[in-house]
């Protein structure tokens, strides 16, 4: 198969998406104006993904929203470029923009179609991979080498064998490669860009947006970068904790006309089939629709006349199957 060719953005996008649906992923719509362009999904895992030719275009602000929506979701957020300033991203490197990975398309198709991870990560003042220390140390003891033995042969002091076995630094990828061809056994670890992040609790605004959801016991995550308005979340109590609540994608009126909330609607149900989540719209005015294109809607005041956020998911599951 044909590696994917930077020739613009539209293109590799394009590319990227046959890429992953070839391969067994959910893909799906592409959203320019969002900071995600695409959403894919195989099995229990979750890609949110960004494609830039230029990667220093890639800002803060849209680095800390996508982040936020990869956290709630347990997601893996990242970025695709083409090049860095001048420079064109080279193949099996990973590289960083204000937290999120950076890769080529062509690391991201070796990574997809061969399984083949890097290894090897750009940082300031050059490029390092990580080492696993434990296996330096249990093979230099079985082959009978002090520190300063290994260290000799590595062209490298005591002192940094010392600090690689105790995982103290990063390696450079020359280094490395010697210590393997030394110890006769590979000790570079792969960045496994497709893992899961660690899940730390997101502090859930007491102050969004619809207040009603907040009021009723949902922690709601407004967004501005996104094709949704919301994240919501039921909080759960202590002894609730052992259950699962998963958020919901959420669009609220704001004054949208019909054409508008239906548009919307579409955003909503390709993203929530996709993620695996449930998508709802809130809507303000007293309209006589319990559902837009497939996704259900809930009114203010019934949010208001509800108790838990119990009866808002049983009204939710009533009206999912709507026309």
């Amino acid at each position: 198969m044909p590696s994917i060719m930077p020739f613009n953005r539209d293109q590799v996008l394009t590319e990227i998406n046959d890429l992953l649906s070839k391969h067994g992923f959910d893909t799906s719509n592409i959203y320019d104006r969002s900071c995600f362009d695409l959403v894919a999904r195989r099995e229990l895992l979750l890609l949110l993904m960004k494609v830039l030719v230029n990667v220093d275009g890639f800002s803060i602000a849209h680095a800390e929203e996508i982040k936020r929506v990869a956290q709630i979701f347990l997601a893996s957020p990242i970025l695709i470029g083409l090049k860095s300033k001048n420079e064109v991203l080279e193949e099996d490197v990973v590289y960083e923009r204000h937290g999120i990975p950076v890769i080529s398309p062509t690391t991201l198709r070796n990574i997809v179609v061969e399984e083949i991870y890097p290894e090897i990560f750009a940082d300031r003042g050059g490029y390092y991979v990580q080492i696993d220390g434990q296996i330096i140390k249990n093979v230099r003891e079985e082959q009978n080498l002090s520190l300063k033995d290994l260290a000799d042969q590595a062209h490298v002091s005591r002192e940094t064998i010392y600090k690689y076995e105790t995982g103290r630094v990063r390696a450079q990828p020359e280094t490395a490669f010697l210590l393997e061809s030394i110890l006769d056994m590979k000790i570079t670890l792969s960045v496994n860009l497709f893992q899961a992040p660690r899940h730390e609790k997101t502090h859930e605004s007491r102050e969004g947006e619809p207040r009603e959801l907040v009021d009723l016991g949902f922690g709601v995550i407004n967004t501005n970068r996104t094709p949704f308005d919301a994240l919501a979340q039921p909080e759960t109590k202590k002894s609730e904790r052992l259950k699962k609540a998963e958020p919901l994608i959420t669009d609220l009126e704001k004054n949208r006309n019909n054409k508008a909330l239906t548009r919307m609607a579409l955003n909503l149900k390709d993203l929530s089939d996709v993620i695996g989540t449930e998508s709802v719209f809130i809507l303000e005015k007293k309209k006589d629709v319990d559902c837009i294109d497939g996704v259900p809607v809930v009114h203010n005041w019934e949010i208001g006349e509800m108790k838990n956020p119990a009866e808002f998911l049983k009204m939710l599951a009533e009206r999912r199957e709507c026309n």
